[in-house]
């Protein structure tokens, strides 16, 4: 029982440090939410309706935020069903309320709205009172309000998943070449070679109004030409034994500089909206098409790995090579495939990034790699190659993006978060060396 208890946390302690990860943030994002289900919003009606008479003049406001808009919606209509009159529904800034409030020409029997709205109406309303005389007898109806934290918040998880589906991408293809042992520094500079070649194409196929299949076509060149590149790096590191870190170092600086070249030092914008499809799109039960594409690339790598001989391949190369090679393994095109497959993955990242954007910026990517390195590494693959998992890569980039997003949400400042990634980072490459010890 001791052993499987051990194995079970070799093999899936990453997924208790995410855990872990995830509930501290959580407690220190505890904040006080304002209810704004559909259900709270005919509650809220049913209150105002009972201290006020049908036709009573109401005016909505809620704060823009996360659902403001949906929630305006709710309380607009539960009222009006009540039979009260609603003025008008703002959802905007305090200010947006000031000016909502100050421009009411008939007496004001309520104001409806959520608790960051509410106080700033139950603070500046005597004040406007004063200044608009049909203000003066106006009562404040808020929501009920709750504990939670902003973590957990829907729209802030998938924004996590959202903002890690680049870096985990990619981190597929990364995982494969540091389990063969080498490592590529190329990918960041990948990504913005891959963005400003596909936004160019787009320009030169479709001109300022390009089709959907120019974007398509366009696309397919950045990140064909991605691979290309990864073949080419493989080549290198078979063909002529140049250490991967020299080879892909030497790749990501020309990658960066013919980006630049290419774009003249300007993003590149593509005229045709549709482009965002990829980067800002929500089709699959509101699931962001970046996030559901991760998922189902992870899906697929997964298997490969797991079920197929490539996959064997791959983790006999990097044990042993020499061993794989006596055993009848190809080893040199298994390396040329890894960094051909981790090439492409990154001209797919650079064109998910110029699709969030609708721009191809020679700028993106910068030191991408490293995050896409922390992932795999924080994973559980072993720089000495040989061992790894995909779905410890994706739960890297979990903890990466989690980490990242709890930062910002507390206030951390830029600089410490570069040096809470660096412990983060120190802390996985150690606990890879005590495994390696204790095994």
């Amino acid at each position: 029982m001791k052993m499987n208890f051990r194995s079970l946390l070799s093999e899936y302690g990453n997924v208790l440090v995410l855990l872990l990860i995830c509930l501290g943030i959580s407690l220190v994002t505890i904040e006080k939410q304002s209810a704004t289900s559909s259900s709270a919003a005919r509650e809220l009606a049913l209150e105002v309706s009972g201290d006020n008479p049908p036709k009573s003049k109401v005016l909505v406001l809620v704060r823009t935020g996360e659902g403001a808009a949906r929630f305006a919606r709710s309380l607009e209509d539960s009222l009006s069903a009540r039979g009260l009159h609603v003025v008008a529904s703002i959802v905007g800034t305090p200010a947006d309320a000031r000016k909502a409030l100050l421009s009411q020409k008939d007496e004001l029997d309520a104001i409806v709205t959520g608790e960051h709205m509410a106080i700033f109406t139950s603070g500046q309303l005597p004040e406007l009172a004063s200044e608009n005389e049909a203000l003066a007898r106006t009562k404040t109806y808020r929501t009920e309000t709750y504990l939670w934290p902003n973590f957990l918040k829907k729209d802030n998880l998938l924004n996590v998943l959202k903002q890690v589906s680049v870096v985990a991408i990619i981190a597929i293809g990364m995982t494969l070449v540091i389990i063969t042992a080498g490592i590529d520094l190329s990918v960041g500079s990948l990504i913005a070679f891959s963005g400003v070649v596909g936004a160019l194409a787009i320009q030169y196929l479709g001109g300022s109004d390009p089709t959907t299949f120019h974007l398509w076509l366009g696309s397919l060149a950045g990140i064909l030409i991605c691979a290309l590149i990864g073949m080419g790096t493989g080549g290198l590191v078979t063909a002529f034994r140049i250490p991967a870190f020299i080879v892909t170092l030497g790749v990501m600086f020309i990658a960066k500089g013919f980006a630049f070249i290419f774009s003249k030092s300007e993003p590149i914008p593509v005229g045709n909206e549709g482009f965002a499809w990829l980067g800002r799109g929500s089709d699959l039960f509101g699931l962001p098409n970046s996030v559901a594409l991760m998922l189902a690339l992870y899906g697929v790598a997964y298997v490969v790995m797991s079920r197929t001989s490539i996959g064997r391949y791959v983790y006999a190369v990097g044990g042993n090579p020499e061993a794989a090679r006596l055993s009848g393994v190809p080893v040199n095109l298994v390396l040329v495939f890894v960094y051909t497959l981790c090439g492409l993955l990154a001209g797919l990242g650079g064109i998910m990034e110029a699709s969030l954007h609708v721009t191809g910026d020679p700028k993106s990517g910068t030191l991408v790699e490293l995050q896409v390195i922390a992932a795999v590494v924080v994973g559980g693959t072993s720089l000495a190659g040989g061992q790894g998992k995909i779905f410890g890569t994706l739960v890297g980039a979990l903890i990466i993006g989690a980490i990242r997003n709890g930062m910002n949400l507390t206030g951390v400042e830029a600089h410490m978060q570069s040096v809470v990634y660096g412990v983060v980072i120190l802390i996985a490459v150690m606990v890879d060396q005590l495994k390696g010890r204790f095994k």
